[in-house]
């Protein structure tokens, strides 16, 4: 789960579940299981998008699936008889019950099933321009969802370089782990594309002198 969601500091696992709570998150098996019918566009992001793009196998604290807001009503339908919807931002968490409006802040959905039970997983809220996928750290990035993930075994993927993109303002050591992997097999245009973006939003970071 993306600690950041609800406090900007982040934390040891061992205190966000303290917190919050437990965590015991979905594959993306899983997570195809559970949305096979959903009937609008998901797809895997973080490091689940990078470890399947690698085959290099990490830890995972969470898995951060995402769709667009403005499906997020069809995603409650889908999800609400069953599971608890939480909104989450760094206003804090809060309950999302069936019918109650999700507050224009959160930017991510917390699942669990129900109160005593793990979070299961994060729905990351991604901004569209005409059904065309969009760029939260850069929003003049704008893509169609085909070109923006990719698919494999039912389950769509973010693209290595754009996983890579959004964690260039909070780097972690698992994210230069996740570049160090994902580098070798980046194509020229992927890693060329990686490199300007880093260059023009954060030219300090450690991640130009490797690009």
């Amino acid at each position: 789960m993306d600690e950041q969601a609800a406090s900007q500091v982040w934390m040891p696992r061992t205190e966000f579940e303290r917190i919050y709570g437990p965590q015991v998150s979905w594959t993306p098996t899983e997570a195809r299981d559970l949305l096979d019918d959903l009937g609008v566009p998901w797809w895997v992001a973080g490091g689940w998008a990078i470890e399947a793009f690698t085959g290099v196998p990490r830890e995972h604290e969470d898995i951060d699936l995402s769709v667009f807001r403005s499906d997020l009503p069809s995603v409650r339908r889908h999800l609400e008889r069953d599971w608890h919807l939480w909104a989450a931002s760094d206003h804090g968490l809060a309950h999302l019950a069936p019918g109650r409006e999700m507050p224009e802040h959160a930017e991510q959905v917390w699942v669990r099933e129900h109160a005593l039970a793990p979070w299961r997983g994060e729905l990351l809220l991604n901004a569209d321009v005409d059904g065309r996928w969009q760029l939260k750290r850069d929003a003049s990035v704008v893509l169609p969802l085909e070109e923006a993930t990719w698919e494999r075994e039912g389950i769509r993927y973010l693209r290595p370089e754009l996983v890579l993109a959004h964690k260039v303002s909070n780097t972690r050591p698992k994210d230069d782990a996740d570049l160090r992997a994902a580098l070798p097999l980046l194509s020229e245009g992927q890693r060329d594309w990686l490199s300007g973006f880093v260059t023009r939003h954060a030219p300090m970071h450690p991640w130009c002198d490797v690009l």
